[in-house]
């Protein structure tokens, strides 16, 4: 904590802040029709066109402007974060525009794009072998250096406005207004913070909206278990995720479980195929956490059209698949991992498709 920072130096680092928003259009709303659901469409909040690439540039953004209006950060604080390696990504960006080191602490099996991302923007790598241990040792290099630890997975919640002001959720209902269905019969999204959930199932709320909430959370994570059993808060030892990004071993501060309105449990071959099926579809890559996404609308979709209901679906293209060449992308990398996508992809493939 930095203590006694100049306002002239906090209205600058403001503004240089809010002066990149505005820089920034906002992110693309892309429509697709599902022939095989008729009176059902499928929208892709495409939030890789962030300038970082991914949805974790809203969050980044957030997390300073909260530190800086608490007078956390001061010209010469380290920045510190542990993260899979998105968030350290944009939070590298904001440090590099405020002219503050970065440190980032991630797991060591993260994305070697991930990694040379941060460092792209003038980050450090602080890589651990146990992902648990990220949280500890992110504190310790605060409490080293003399800075500021981020800690997302406990602000993420409380540092975005979720009442509006350009947050994610007033941004896709303002997008959806003139859309066959403006108001989303459902908005499916991940959860790693759980800070996006949060936001957007509070907006719902406070905008008195039909729409439900789903987050799709990978198998090998707690945030399902804990949704359907308080009582469960952490996963047994061992038990992890491949996909990076969502899911997680504890359950997170900023995991609001009470505005979701349903979980859907998603194998990581079922998200790897997903994945494959939407960038064929969409011509271009799209990272493994959209692949989660997708295959829950997809489960969603099919169930209201077995109910005969029609409507709008509003998922999150989370980020490029270009940061997953060598793992997801890669067929050596996924043998090696077990991990049999193919039947997975070609069934998302029939069911988005004529």
């Amino acid at each position: 904590m930095s203590g006694g920072v100049s306002r002239d130096w906090l209205a600058e680092a403001i503004r240089r802040i809010e002066a990149d928003y505005n820089r920034s259009a906002d992110t693309h709303l892309i429509r697709l029709p599902l022939p095989r659901h008729p009176g059902i469409t499928l929208y892709l909040k495409d939030e890789s066109s962030h300038p970082t690439g991914s949805l974790k540039h809203r969050l980044a953004r957030s997390l300073f402007l909260y530190a800086l209006c608490n007078e956390w950060i001061g010209p010469q604080t380290t920045v510190i974060e542990a993260s899979s390696g998105s968030t350290a990504v944009s939070e590298a960006y904001f440090a590099k525009m405020l002219g503050l080191r970065f440190i980032a602490v991630v797991p060591a099996s993260t994305a070697a794009p991930k990694l040379d991302a941060i460092r792209f923007h003038g980050g450090e790598i602080h890589a651990v072998d146990d992902p648990r241990t990220v949280y500890a040792t992110a504190q310790r290099l605060a409490q080293e250096t003399g800075g500021h630890y981020l800690d997302q997975f406990t602000y993420a919640e409380r540092a975005t406005d979720w009442r509006g002001n350009n947050n994610i959720a007033q941004s896709i209902f303002t997008q959806m207004a003139h859309e066959e269905y403006p108001i989303p019969s459902w908005i499916v999204c991940g959860a790693g913070t759980g800070g996006t959930s949060a936001t957007i199932g509070r907006f719902i709320r406070y905008e008195r909206h039909s729409t439900r909430l789903c987050v799709a959370d990978p198998v090998n994570s707690v945030f399902h278990r804990h949704h359907a059993d308080p009582s469960v808060t952490t996963l047994p030892e061992g038990c992890a995720a491949r996909i990076e990004g969502i899911g997680r071993p504890r359950v997170e501060p900023s995991f609001i479980p009470s505005v979701i309105d349903r979980m859907i449990a998603v194998e990581d071959a079922q998200s790897i195929g997903a994945m494959h099926a939407l960038a064929g579809i969409l011509g271009r890559r799209v990272g493994g956490s959209t692949g989660t996404n997708i295959w829950a609308c997809m489960a969603i979709a099919d169930a209201m059209a077995q109910a005969g209901e029609q409507g709008s679906i509003v998922t999150l293209l989370c980020d490029s698949g270009d940061r997953y060449g060598c793992t997801y992308y890669d067929a050596d990398w996924t043998s090696a991992h077990g991990i049999d996508w193919q039947a997975d992809a070609a069934s998302i493939v029939g069911r988005m498709t004529a």
